[in-house]
């Protein structure tokens, strides 16, 4: 199979480079049974910029793409309206995977690398689960989340298990209890959203000007 060329300018390096970071958080949250690869299809023979979990088909840094990925890179190019494959393979050792190729798209909306990802499917399945939800095996920390169709409610959610955290601790007095709630809210974030000042001043039954000044004390 002929091989397309692709000639890449700087701005097309930088944004194959923008997606290590990514893949690698992705190869951390399904674990060490999935492949994680980046493709930079300016050289074909040396692909491969970006791999996590190599051993798992024997490439590095540096490998040349595959005739299979080729094969549907191909494809992809024949018809954009093709967003993304997914496959189940065998490699040369019979060793069954399901894999996903995603292109990743240059400054001019033309493909310039690819994004593989290859789940190998051999291992016990509580091999598998062990690898995706006990990681490295280091201690995880629980942490209680909750989904919100808007971010009012965000900011309400927040603001009630700030009230808790403070009310409870007794060695808070009366005069700093908003002053502690606030200081919370701003440690998470919440006053980088649109309008949370007021909502949050309005459900303190403080002015926002008082919300202000001890955002300004925080950041003094």
């Amino acid at each position: 199979m002929e091989c397309p060329t692709f000639s890449l300018s700087e701005r097309d390096r930088a944004i194959l480079n923008s997606f290590i970071h990514i893949t690698d958080g992705i190869a951390e949250f399904l674990g060490g049974y999935c492949e994680v690869v980046i493709h930079n299809l300016e050289n074909m023979d040396h692909s491969v910029m970006h791999i996590i979990n190599g051993h798992l088909s024997g490439r590095q840094t540096g490998a040349a793409i595959s005739e299979v990925t080729l094969s549907f890179l191909n494809r992809m190019m024949a018809e954009p309206s093709l967003k993304h494959v997914c496959y189940f393979a065998k490699n040369n050792r019979g060793e069954t995977f399901k894999a996903s190729i995603i292109p990743i798209l240059g400054e001019k909306g033309n493909i310039i690398g690819l994004i593989c990802l290859n789940m190998y499917l051999a291992a016990p399945i509580s091999a598998l689960v062990q690898s995706m939800t006990q990681g490295d095996g280091t201690k995880q920390e629980s942490i209680s989340e909750t989904f919100v169709e808007n971010t009012t409610e965000l900011m309400l959610n927040a603001l009630d298990e700030a009230k808790k955290t403070v009310f409870s601790n007794l060695s808070i007095s009366s005069s700093n209890k908003n002053k502690e709630i606030v200081s919370i809210l701003y440690q998470k974030g919440i006053f980088n959203l649109k309008d949370s000042v007021i909502t949050i001043a309005e459900h303190l039954g403080i002015s926002k000007n008082t919300v202000y000044m001890h955002i300004r004390n925080m950041n003094k």
